[in-house]
């Protein structure tokens, strides 16, 4: 069994203009969802072999967030290219890569490659809000088969799933 987490990233700041998107850090709402995120994933027993993340900085912070709550160490976030502003075969590309020694593999990026990937995977999930987690339980020995795998499980959650409310279009 392999197991994939696609991970939108937090809430990021429009405060400021002239910041290029590379290096837009994250809103007020995103520093608070990520860690809270992380704590739900703690609780469910997550633990990724393996957290790949943008290069943004929105991304990245997202990802250290996360990895902070999961005990997973920061300087083992792997940072790949493919997953900024890349669509989703992109996003495949680092998946089919992944040694297949590892069983569970988180990835944080962006909007639309994550959704259009998600949707891919799973007809179900439709939109990934700011901060969601989608994970995904394929029936496969190697990455290299994700894609054409069975689909065993899949599950969504985001910040404010817990208050009820259905997810929004949420700009970057």
């Amino acid at each position: 069994m392999k197991t994939l987490f696609l991970v939108r990233h937090a809430k990021s700041s429009w405060d400021d203009a002239s910041v290029a998107d590379r290096e837009r850090p994250l809103a007020g709402r995103g520093e608070r969802d990520a860690p809270a995120m992380g704590r739900r994933l703690a609780r469910r027993g997550v633990k990724p072999d393996l957290i790949v993340s943008s290069p943004a900085l929105r991304a990245r912070s997202t990802a250290e967030l996360l990895a902070e709550q999961l005990e997973y160490k920061r300087k083992d976030i792997v940072i790949d290219d493919r997953l900024y502003a890349r669509g989703p075969d992109a996003l495949l590309e680092v998946i089919h890569a992944v040694d297949d020694g590892i069983k569970r593999v988180m990835l944080v990026g962006h909007n639309p490659e994550l959704t259009e990937l998600a949707h891919r995977i799973c007809g179900d999930i439709a939109h990934l809000p700011t901060c969601a987690v989608a994970r995904f339980t394929f029936d496969a020995r190697s990455w290299a088969d994700i894609g054409e795998a069975s689909l065993a499980g899949t599950e969504l959650d985001y910040p404010k799933k817990a208050s009820g409310e259905a997810p929004r279009r949420d700009p970057a």
